[in-house]
């Protein structure tokens, strides 16, 4: 009898810890997905700040906008935290980086949801070149 209520409490336990994982993972996945690109220098001027080069991050990880985000000029300097997470040939590094808005996508129609500077894509992909599937969510 001792057994069987020793069993109990171990599956109650093992329930309450698997719910409470499941629930945090759902706080932590509240992101959108969408597609990303790298884009090439020149990267000045921008839509944001013209010619002022103090406009990117340490680091230079920055992304120009397509139309849906940028939402007239408001999302400059909004920062997204971005992951990869699929694509041709498995490019995506593990992790994730946190980008901010310089730019919007200056092409009609944009090639990506987010078009991300060189250096910003080459953390998250293995292909510089490649069209990778992301999750993205504001800071």
């Amino acid at each position: 009898m001792y057994q069987v209520s020793k069993m109990r409490s171990v599956s109650l336990a093992l329930a309450l810890v698997v719910g409470w994982l499941c629930f945090f993972h759902i706080l932590l996945v509240a992101g959108d997905i969408g597609t990303a690109t790298s884009y090439d220098p020149p990267y000045l001027p921008t839509r944001c700040k013209g010619y002022d080069k103090e406009q990117f991050p340490e680091g230079g990880l920055f992304v120009a906008a397509c139309e849906g985000i940028w939402d007239n000029g408001a999302a400059c300097g909004r920062r997204y935290r971005v992951r990869c997470i699929s694509g041709l040939k498995r490019p995506c590094r593990h992790g994730s980086i946190v980008v901010q808005v310089v730019d919007v996508c200056r092409t009609i129609p944009c090639p990506a949801t987010l078009l991300l500077s060189n250096t910003a894509f080459d953390y998250i992909s293995k292909y510089p070149t490649a069209k990778i599937n992301v999750e993205y969510a504001q800071m």
